[in-house]
């Protein structure tokens, strides 16, 4: 999950892949749609698509010919919360060096 949003551009696709679903005119997310947003080509965004759904960060359902796309917000919601746990622990352990560099 960590490597799938590592990458600038699966995370540029997660927000298009977002708005595309908070827009109701817009349609569904479609690797083609979202394509025409970024300066990469459509099969890049296919394989970047492929991670992103490997990783369960959205589900892939084939409507016809199209492929439409949505993202599991129980998924990023779990990322969110360990993304969160992770900065407690750093904080808490550069709290500690601050403090162990103060008494030095």
């Amino acid at each position: 999950m960590f490597a799938a949003l590592a990458d600038p551009t699966r995370r540029r696709l997660l927000d298009l892949v977002a708005e595309a679903e908070a827009d109701v005119s817009a349609g569904a997310a479609t690797a083609t749609s979202l394509a025409e947003r970024l300066p990469v080509s459509r099969q890049a965004i296919v394989k970047h698509l492929a991670v992103l759904d490997a990783a369960g960060l959205v589900t892939a359902a084939r409507v016809g010919r199209e492929v439409r796309y949505t993202v599991r917000p129980d998924t990023i919601d779990a990322t969110a919360r360990r993304l969160s746990a992770l900065a407690s622990q750093w904080d808490r352990r550069l709290a500690a060096i601050k403090r162990a560099a103060e008494d030095a």
